[in-house]
């Protein structure tokens, strides 16, 4: 079933929205396979589901709806890209100097 149109949501989030939220409110006390967690809650592949988070954490209504959460994901999201930023590997720049 598709999700409602999020202007006719309460918040302007939809219910998959709201709900992904909430999951990573409550994920966040928990140990466990999330993977499967997040296949059996949102019969979403894990990939899916972290391209979503991305684009939810980027909006407005998720910031209002729960301002917390979603600055501590963003804060997260920032520092991993940080991490692989330091680990990639960056040639040296090497100048040749023209033929004689």
């Amino acid at each position: 079933m598709p999700d409602p149109n999020p202007a006719d949501s309460p918040g302007g989030l939809t219910d998959r929205d709201r709900g992904i939220l909430s999951f990573e409110r409550r994920w966040f006390t928990h140990a466990g396979a999330k993977e499967q967690a997040i296949r059996s809650e949102f019969g979403l592949s894990s990939a899916r589901y972290y391209q979503l988070l991305g684009v939810l954490i980027d909006s407005p209504l998720a910031l209002a709806h729960d301002p917390m959460l979603v600055k501590r994901l963003q804060r997260m999201r920032a520092a991993r890209a940080q991490a692989r930023e330091r680990r990639t590997v960056r040639a040296p720049e090497h100048r040749t100097s023209p033929a004689p």
